[in-house]
């Protein structure tokens, strides 16, 4: 990327390796693999890696070079949440190991990818689902209309582990199997719960004080990333595992959260539809188009693959192919702002819709 500075450098910035790598993910666990899918997942998988460590070398550069500037991040009422993308990114990069990447790196190196980025993920991933909550019930100021998608950041991380952890089941036994069994159920329910407390708080906002800031609309589709991942935790969990009755609480408790994510996203939808009419800014909150849908796709594979119903394949098959298309619109414009011209256009965008703020919104400048 031309132009990119160390001293801008953001917890958010993750988010584009986690709308990457879900693209990889879900492209490649689709039951229907038409001739050149699997190598195109694959390449996007090498790129979502790429992007995974170079980010996280120049975020160990912003910090030996502005520490002040990193340190303040995390007590940025609106930047702090966005610590859950880092963790999120490396769970996503090392399920696309195992899923995809193995072709390339080959069975034991991929495993052994994905255990150390999962494990280095669910730690961090559990210490902002902890850290982030007490900073915003002790420190950060909010105001009733401050309620956004970016509060999901935090806690969502442990059910990504969930799902990724379901992956690693075939290659554990005994205790092992059981302990990865039961912790990943755990950390299903703490992230599902906190959401749903969050996405609460989200409804009573967008009702009392209607939809704000036009920068800030991408982050409404943030919802339907813990209801999509939720889905694809149970259904992966089910089919690695075996068991019957995990096989049934997927499709019972699957099956009604995704009716409530096709509900979000159709609302998500004519919201995004409504600002762009009227002019809706650049800026990082525009990877919110893409992991959350990529969820979506997985978790509805998922049910597809657990209940054999076509409806629900159809149903996955047209999420894929929305994930790719905001993908592509989304790594189009990223890019573009980068250069010169296209950040200047951006930042003139940007400053006029949310009034002169912009770095925290994602484009730091």
């Amino acid at each position: 990327m031309n132009r990119f500075r160390l001293d801008a450098v953001t917890p958010n910035w993750f988010a584009s390796v986690m709308g990457t790598g879900i693209v990889a993910n879900a492209a490649a666990g689709f039951p229907l693999q038409l001739p050149g899918v699997r190598t195109a997942a694959l390449a996007v998988w090498v790129l979502a890696a790429g992007m995974l460590v170079f980010l996280l070398v120049a975020t160990a550069i912003h910090w030996l070079r502005h520490p002040q500037i990193a340190r303040s991040h995390h007590r940025h009422p609106v930047m702090a949440h966005f610590y859950g993308a880092p963790p999120m990114a490396m769970l996503t990069v090392g399920a696309g190991a195992l899923l995809v990447g193995r072709d390339l790196i080959g069975e034991q190196a991929a495993l052994t990818v994905d255990e150390l980025l999962w494990v280095v993920g669910t730690a961090l991933g559990l210490l902002t689902a902890v850290a982030i909550p007490v900073l915003a019930f002790t420190i950060h100021e909010a105001a009733d209309d401050s309620a956004f998608g970016g509060w999901l950041m935090p806690v969502v991380p442990p059910m990504v582990s969930a799902a990724t952890g379901a992956l690693l089941l075939p290659h554990l036994n005994g205790t092992a199997r059981q302990t990865m069994v039961l912790v990943c159920l755990a950390m299903f329910g703490l992230s599902l719960l906190a959401s749903l407390f969050v996405i609460a708080q989200l409804w009573g906002r967008l009702t009392r004080h209607k939809v704000g800031p036009a920068a800030m609309v991408p982050t409404l589709w943030i919802v339907l990333g813990p209801l999509g991942q939720s889905i694809t935790a149970l259904t992966l969990l089910a089919r690695n595992d075996g068991s019957s009755a995990l096989r049934t609480a997927s499709v019972l408790i699957g099956v009604p959260i995704l009716g409530f994510a096709v509900l979000w996203l159709a609302i998500a939808t004519v919201i995004t539809l409504r600002t762009a009419r009227h002019g809706m800014p650049f800026a990082l909150t525009w990877w919110s188009f893409t992991f959350p849908v990529g969820t979506c796709a997985t978790g509805a594979t998922g049910l597809a693959i657990v209940t054999g119903a076509p409806a629900l394949l159809w149903l996955a098959a047209a999420f894929l192919l929305l994930l790719v298309g905001a993908w592509l619109l989304v790594a189009a414009r990223t890019v573009a702002a980068q250069f010169p011209a296209g950040r200047r256009t951006v930042a003139a965008v940007e400053r006029r819709s949310t009034g002169g703020a912009p770095s925290a919104l994602g484009l730091r400048r």
